[in-house]
């Protein structure tokens, strides 16, 4: 008997041993989740999206062991309520933050605060874009301010959790990973965590780290086939839009900046922030020794440019295209220092144990034109800008290579985030679990068609746009500009027929019966999403 209960007793200290281990290691009963966010990330710069595409080999690492969702698309194309709709579940006129400026509602529900009351330690730092800063919707946080709360590439102001500004040293991407790295380590490991890694990169104006200026610097990108698109068979609102790349003039955006030593620099304002102003803001922003560097590399290429303007052989459409070289490859160079983070942070998740018990997905707020139709930006309901790169890795419930293609959006973050933990969804989240696709498969009831609403009227000399989009055809409606009477106006695309978006079927006689069954569609998604106007 005695060494029945000797067993006994030595079985109890194992399991508290394993147990303890467990607790040690992070390998709590609910997974940890890490959301590793961009902001304007175009799908063709993703491996994962594009094979031709060789630039991103961590997050292609990340698609590998998991899953890639084929067509995931954001409700509202642009930076703060694409965010928004990731924390709350809802669409715009929901959740409140329609435009850029829009005041953020700090007291709604959001996901991180339910997986909070359910015991998870939940943590933001990087890119938050909202107003006001972020109060108590994370345990932690440490928030991007300047530049109307982008940040900066270089030596980053950050609003930290006890409401203090601090200039961290170095590049935003790597600064960023390198904190979301620390919390990890330092977090209260009895817990499960949420890690919201949220990057500036790549946002206009695109500045790469030192040491990725090499790259790209032999041959030239291809330019999309739609780059001089005259805008026939569109609406009169996009033929008017203020996106076209092919005007990129300033220092900032293009990097054509005199010599060193030849402009003078923003004098240095006072105040923590330091918000520089001036077309080379950009460069003050800098220690010396960085834009010592950083002037090594462009000053010969400028030198270059301006004899090659000055002799009249850069003029019209090959200046575009040269603008266009020099942009998107400082854009590649930004999204590589992206994925050498990407790396880093899988790297440490290996090193520490705790990847096969955490959940890692990879995400944009949404696309980005880059130069397609000429365009550089967002906002509009075309693929490139409605296409936002969803990435997820969860081993043991996930089968690594798979492509899902049912279609989702961001309003369906938040609902998986709390179904992950085990958590009711609340009956006022818009968006649907993604768990029911991880086997692959959707089920009967999954949607056939999603909704969008882009309300920033007057920006980029665009008006409200309000569409929908199911498996082929693609509705869209333009109305409310606050300058231009040019009414409501609508296009249809076939993307069967026409996947580049060139001609709106809408007037043709031969799609009326799409029209129709389209504009059902979107009374339908009106109705269900509880949207007025």
């Amino acid at each position: 008997m005695n060494s029945l209960r000797r067993y006994v007793a030595i079985g109890i200290v194992s399991m508290g041993v394993l147990l303890a281990r467990c607790v040690v290691a992070g390998e709590s009963a609910k997974p940890n989740i890490l959301f590793i966010f961009s902001d304007d990330h175009a799908l063709r710069t993703i491996g994962a999206y594009n094979p031709e595409f060789d630039g991103t080999p961590n997050i292609d690492r990340l698609a590998e062991s998991g899953a890639v969702f084929t067509r995931s698309y954001c409700e509202n194309s642009i930076c703060q309520p694409s965010r928004a709709a990731v924390l709350t579940g809802k669409v715009s006129h929901h959740h409140g933050v329609r435009t850029n400026g829009s005041p953020w509602n700090n007291k709604q529900q959001i996901f991180p605060r339910l997986l909070k009351q359910a015991g998870y330690q939940t943590a933001m730092i990087g890119k938050w874009h909202m107003h006001p800063f972020p109060s108590d919707e994370f345990d932690y946080h440490k928030t991007l301010t300047a530049n109307g709360g982008q940040g900066r590439y270089y030596n980053p102001a950050f609003v930290a959790h006890d409401g203090s500004i601090v200039i961290e040293k170095g590049y935003s991407t790597d600064i960023i990973a390198s904190e979301s790295i620390e919390w990890m380590k330092n977090r209260d490991k009895t817990k499960p965590f949420l890690m919201m890694c949220q990057f500036k990169a790549p946002h206009t104006n695109v500045m790469p780290p030192l040491r990725n200026l090499g790259m790209y610097r032999d041959g030239d990108i291809p330019i999309p086939e739609t780059f001089f698109d005259d805008y026939e068979g569109r609406n009169d609102y996009v033929k008017q839009s203020w996106m076209k790349m092919h005007g990129m003039k300033s220092p900032a955006v293009v990097k054509i900046t005199p010599t060193y030593g030849e402009y003078e620099l923003p004098k240095n304002p006072t105040g923590p922030e330091r918000q520089f102003k001036g077309d080379y803001k950009f460069l003050a922003e800098m220690t010396e020794a960085q834009r010592n560097e950083w002037h090594h590399h462009y000053d010969p290429q400028n030198e270059d440019y301006r004899k090659r303007v000055a002799s009249g052989e850069l003029t019209g459409n090959k200046l575009a295209e040269y603008r266009y070289q020099r942009y998107v490859k400082d854009y590649l160079r930004v999204v590589a220092a992206i994925d050498q983070n990407v790396g880093r942070l899988l790297d440490w998740l290996d090193a520490s144990g705790l990847a096969e018990n955490t959940i890692v997905i990879y995400s944009s707020d949404q696309g980005f034109y880059l130069g397609e139709h000429g365009w550089s930006d967002k906002r509009l309901m075309y693929e490139e800008s409605l296409g936002m790169p969803f990435v997820i890795r969860w081993p043991g419930r996930i089968k690594p290579g798979q492509r899902i293609d049912a279609m989702i959006q961001n309003i369906d973050y938040a609902p998986t985030f709390l179904d992950i933990a085990g958590l009711d969804i609340p009956d006022d989240i818009q968006g649907k679990s993604l768990v029911p696709l991880f086997d692959g498969k959707a089920p009967r009831n999954w949607r056939d068609s999603i909704y969008y609403h882009y309300y920033h009227s007057g920006a980029y000399n665009l008006p409200k746009i309000e569409g929908v989009r199911d498996d082929r055809y693609k509705l869209i409606r333009y109305y409310d500009h606050p300058c231009l009477k040019l009414g409501e106006q609508w296009e249809l695309f076939d993307l069967k027929r026409d996947p580049q978006e060139m001609k709106s079927e809408y007037d043709n006689p031969e799609y009326q019966r799409v029209k129709k069954k389209m504009l059902r569609e979107l009374n339908k998604l009106r109705k269900q999403y509880g949207v007025e106007e």
